[in-house]
Order: C-alpha cells, then structure tokens, then sequence
C-alpha cells in the first residue's frame, strides 16, 4: 500500500520504516520481535483501532480499505468462516440489532494484534478477544473473533459463511 493511502485511512505514516523496507527488507523478518521496529507494531495498533471504529461507525468504505481482497474472518464457536472482503462487508452490514464496539485494549506486535473489544447489542454485554494479521502492506488479511461461549450461529446468514 503507498504511503500516501495508509495515511488517508490511518491519518499517520512514518518514513523511516518506508526506508528501512527499501534499504533491508529481508532484516525486518529476521528481527526478534523486541527489536522490531516500533513503527510496524504501531502502524499495526491503528489499522486495529481504525477497524473498529469504522465498524462502530458503520463506515464500510473506510472498513473495506483497511482489508485485503482475499480477507478471512473465522468465528470458532459457530465455526463459521467469511472468505473475501465483499462478503465481510454485506456481513457486518446485514448483523442484526442496535450492535456497538469499544475498544478496551489492543496489543500488538509487528503485523499481528489483538484487540479486548466490550460489544453491545441493546442492554446486552459482552467481551470478545480479536486476534488480526496483517499484509506487509499494512492491510488485514485475517480476523478471528472469539467469544465467551460457543452457540449456534443466528439463521439467515448460510449464504455468506461456511461451517467447518
């Protein structure tokens, strides 16, 4: 992704990961992850924050630039799966009831993150834990939502998900 878009989504951009990935793009996947660059894992801590507040805000378009086009999202206790940003988008679009996301916490460390996320639907409360991967360009490419208890999935959405 060019510098100039993750910027239009994320509202930052640092230079000198630009460059240390031109200059030593083979380091940057050898380093232990306590010597990573602090650039990566903070570019990786805002597309996270970005997603969820475009999900919040029900902001499909900023949601999509986020993903890449062959995006997963896997939900194990339904042990459903959403394979391509299109059908990610209309899912999320067509979840029913008044839902809402804040984030609590998100840690992240290079290209991956996980996020503790307090969802509500109307007066109903609870915590998921969200586990992101991201491209080298920055874009997500997997997301795995859990949830505190296992159940069958709500009707109405086979033709978006596959059970496994």
């Amino acid at each position: 992704m060019p510098a100039v878009r993750l910027r239009e989504i994320t509202g930052r951009h640092d230079l000198r990961l630009s460059v240390m990935k031109r200059l030593a793009p083979d380091l940057l996947s050898v380093l232990p992850c306590s010597v990573r660059p602090v650039d990566e894992t903070s570019r990786t801590r805002e597309v996270v924050r970005v997603y969820i507040d475009s999900a919040e805000q029900r902001d499909w378009p900023r949601l999509g630039d986020l993903l890449t086009e062959d995006m997963v999202y896997e939900m194990p206790q339904t042990r459903e799966r959403i394979r391509g940003r299109s059908a990610f988008i209309q899912f999320n679009r067509e979840y029913p009831g008044d839902w809402h996301l804040r984030v609590r916490r998100i840690v992240a460390d290079g290209r991956h993150a996980a996020a503790w996320i307090d969802a509500r639907v109307g007066t109903e409360h609870q915590d998921a834990c969200v586990w992101f991967e991201l491209s080298d360009d920055g874009l997500i490419t997997r997301v795995v939502d859990y949830w505190p208890e296992s159940y069958d999935p709500p009707s109405g959405r086979e033709h978006l998900v596959e059970r496994w």
